[in-house]
């Protein structure tokens, strides 16, 4: 896949609007009741990033992270403001915040997840663009040596172990993470007269597999 590890300025993805998007298939039946399925697994995120442009100079930026990923052919790293870190909004980020898997004696790679629960369901959504020197994990609530214990790849989120966790034992990991996204069109339309007037383009970005 055609992706280029660099991150949206994050100064113009703050304030952008957008999140995820689910497809479900609803089918009403000759009764009133309603049969529903999804043909995804996985959410996939849609933003536009012409709303966080406050100044020319954004624009002109913007315009330079286009023409660098040649439109939508490279894909790109993306700061969700409203998602991005394994643990709450309000707190901090620790080795034991999201449950990855528990061992089983001989494992020990480990892909990084983010577990989203309400009540008794919960959704594990995996996480392949961590932001480095922000991961920590850990083993049963201890907090392993980056090098030493473990090492993570940051274009995949996969997370290596050096030593196997015995049957049971629970492997955690705490992270920053950024969304992998392109440009969903190939030409932007800008002028300097209507954003001057406040009229900011449309510039949508969607969330990509890889």
């Amino acid at each position: 896949m055609d992706f280029h590890e660099v991150r949206f300025p994050t100064a113009l993805s703050f304030g952008s609007l957008g999140g995820p998007e689910r497809r479900t298939e609803v089918v009403t039946l000759a009764n009133g009741f309603e049969e529903r399925n999804t043909p995804w697994q996985h959410s996939r995120r849609r933003y536009d990033a012409g709303v966080g442009m406050r100044s020319l100079d954004d624009v002109e930026a913007m315009i330079a992270f286009f023409e660098a990923r040649q439109g939508q052919l490279y894909g790109f790293r993306w700061k969700d403001w409203s998602d991005y870190r394994s643990c709450r909004a309000s707190g901090a980020v620790t080795c034991d915040d999201q449950l990855l898997a528990e061992g089983d004696g001989t494992t020990t790679k480990f892909q990084l997840v983010k577990n989203y629960v309400s009540g008794p369901h919960s959704y594990q959504r995996p996480v392949a663009k961590p932001v480095e020197n922000s991961i920590k994990v850990g083993r049963d609530g201890t907090e392993l040596s980056e090098g030493d214990d473990w090492i993570c790849d940051p274009v995949t989120g996969l997370v290596t172990l050096n030593e196997a966790p015995a049957p049971g034992e629970r492997v955690t990991a705490g992270y920053e993470f950024d969304v992998p996204v392109r440009f969903t069109v190939d030409t932007i339309q800008t002028s300097v007269a209507s954003f001057q007037a406040g009229d900011v383009p449309n510039i949508p970005v969607l969330e990509v597999r890889v």
